[in-house]
């Protein structure tokens, strides 16, 4: 397999979830498919609905999750520069079993 070569930003910038000002608090780090409402998830590699029941979508820290997207995109992207993948703090939600979106789905053009 060809090993791409990656930024330090590139699933965005790096960031400690105690240093963050949110609206809610966040459970790990996740990975993102931009536009969508989908999380990596940690056991398949395959990007899942933050309500689906089986997705386990939270990294404990900032370079598990690195490294969880830099494998994904091996797999699935021509080029590094054609991933749609940030790196975003996300919560769970213990009475509805779900993940959350603590920034709500983030688009990949302003």
């Amino acid at each position: 397999m060809t090993r791409f070569s990656y930024s330090a930003d590139a699933f965005g910038d790096r960031f400690v979830l105690g240093d963050l000002p949110l609206p809610r608090p966040a459970r790990g780090y996740a990975v993102q498919m931009l536009d969508t409402d989908t999380l990596l998830d940690r056991r398949s590699g395959n990007f899942l609905p933050v309500r689906a029941s089986e997705l386990d979508g939270l990294f404990a820290t900032f370079d598990d999750a690195f490294d969880a997207a830099r494998d994904w995109v091996e797999v699935h992207c021509e080029a590094p520069q054609d991933h749609r993948l940030a790196i975003v703090p996300a919560g769970f939600d213990d009475v509805l079993q779900r993940h959350v979106l603590i920034y709500g789905v983030l688009c990949g053009q302003p």
